[in-house]
């Protein structure tokens, strides 16, 4: 059973690497994956733990069989459990584990959903418009930085595919040329991605280090965002050599959506900066209330939804409903959140049964150097989603019990390079991040190209800033 859920994890993300060439989405294997290795774990738990259910729960404290830290505390939690019961203690636990994972989880999805919906909305009024109508100039160097920038700055405010779904439609309408529209969001997608690692609300993967504790908010800004910015610089300036001339713009110079969208200029301008403010405001609210980053963003969330439903109260319907929460709920990409929930479900099982004690011990005794560690993890994520690596390493590398010899506590400089190799690292490739995946989707960028035109600059800047990294720490 140990065995059959890694084959599980393995067949399963395959089909998610795949998805494009098998034609299934990532997010129904990511929830088939984490529904079976759970359904297994409880199945042959006995086995995978190595715990004897004969036994008394004394009986089986004494007898050292079991493999887990996590299972002993549990079974001394529940120390005076009637005896009746004891047979079924290991189901007792899984399902404990379950809850205690899901609890972590659900954190994570709730604050997707709330971010992803104030973004939706500030777009519905066309909000976005202001930053992109004052780009005017058609020189492919200048309009190269100033889009990388812009990227950069978004995803670190808002989060990586949020900001490369919008930056890739702002392309379309900003450069017609089929080549330098690759090349532009090529780099889009090592800005956001750069951009994204050092906020923690601008990866999904600092996101989560963010909430599980790892991290805090002021320390990874202060900790990565010159890397992260390196790891931008160092492609941009070989773009400074070898770029050169003007981009074509397409034909149609004014964006349909200001044709067609009942928002005034008024209603536009409070809306996007009132969604800006409630995105920054959640680091804010954390660090003064100490609550999860989630009741943050649904409180920021529902004071917009108040002011749309009595700024748009004398509109009909239709209008309405173009410009409301029900009506952006419908373009909020629930897919993306339903994958991070089997996948992580996924990783949380894997956790829980050993295989991530296992791994860390492997590498512990491979490699050691955590540097090296997280390197590898990033390259990694350039291969596979860096969700269920960060998740995995925060199983490994947890807080608390001490795992393969070593933890690590808040904001330890393991946590923050971590941050920065996990969101970075996934540019190497186009389906290593979300952001890339998202790009690749919206302007049928080719696998092979962005392999040869991309990657190494994207690999020379990751490297580049985790030299930066390593440079600031042990100088």
């Amino acid at each position: 059973m140990f065995i059959l859920m890694l084959i599980i994890f393995i067949v399963g993300y395959t089909a998610i690497a795949t998805e494009h060439n098998i034609r299934v989405d990532k997010s129904a294997t990511a929830l088939v994956i984490g529904s079976l290795t759970w359904a297994v774990f409880i199945l042959g738990a006995p086995t995978i733990l190595h715990v004897d259910t004969s036994l008394s729960v004394r009986e089986m404290l004494d007898s050292g069989t079991h493999i887990l830290k996590s299972l002993k505390e549990y079974f001394i939690y529940h120390f005076e459990v009637p005896a009746d019961e004891m047979p079924t203690t290991v189901t007792h636990f899984v399902l404990d584990e379950l809850r205690h994972h899901l609890v972590e989880i659900s954190e994570i999805l709730f604050f997707l959903l709330g971010a992803m919906t104030i973004v939706e909305l500030v777009d519905a009024h066309n909000g976005f418009s202001i930053i992109t109508d004052k780009i005017k100039t058609t020189n492919k160097l200048k309009l190269l930085i100033s889009l990388s920038l812009i990227t950069f700055a978004f995803s670190a405010v808002l989060d990586n595919l949020t900001t490369a779904i919008v930056m890739s439609a702002l392309l379309k309408k900003l450069i017609s040329d089929k080549k330098d529209l690759w090349l532009f969001a090529g780099f889009i997608i090592i800005a956001a991605n750069a951009g994204g690692a050092f906020s923690p609300i601008g990866d999904v993967t600092t996101i989560m280090l963010w909430i599980g504790g790892q991290i805090t908010a002021i320390n990874i800004i202060q900790a990565i965002v010159v890397p992260s910015l390196v790891c931008l610089a160092v492609p941009m300036l070989y773009m400074a050599v070898s770029l050169k001339g003007n981009v074509t713009r397409p034909e149609e110079s004014e964006f349909s959506e200001h044709l067609i969208n009942p928002a005034s200029n008024k209603e536009k301008n409070i809306i996007f900066f009132l969604g800006i403010a409630a995105l920054l405001f959640v680091p804010i609210f954390k660090t003064i209330t100490h609550l999860p980053p989630f009741v943050g963003i649904l409180l920021g969330l529902g004071v917009i939804w108040v002011v749309t439903e009595l700024m748009h109260k004398s509109k009909n319907h239709e209008e309405k409903n173009l410009l409301s929460v029900v009506g952006v709920l419908r373009k909020v990409d629930v897919p993306s959140v339903l994958f991070f929930l089997g996948i992580l479900m996924a990783v949380a099982s894997l956790s829980s049964a050993g295989h991530l004690i296992m791994l860390a011990n492997f590498l512990e005794k491979n490699v050691g150097n955590m540097y090296v560690v997280n390197i590898i993890i990033g390259l990694l994520s350039s291969i596979v989603d860096n969700v269920p690596l960060v998740a995995g390493a925060m199983g490994m590398y947890e807080i608390g019990p001490e795992v393969a010899g070593v933890s690590y506590p808040v904001d330890h400089s393991f946590w923050e390079f971590l941050a920065y190799c996990a969101g970075t690292g996934g540019s190497c490739l186009i389906i290593g991040s979300a952001a890339g995946v998202a790009v690749m989707g919206i302007l049928k960028i080719d696998f092979m190209w962005y392999l040869r035109r991309i990657s190494l600059l994207a690999l020379a800047g990751y490297l580049s800033g985790a030299l930066v990294f390593f440079l600031e720490n042990t100088l």
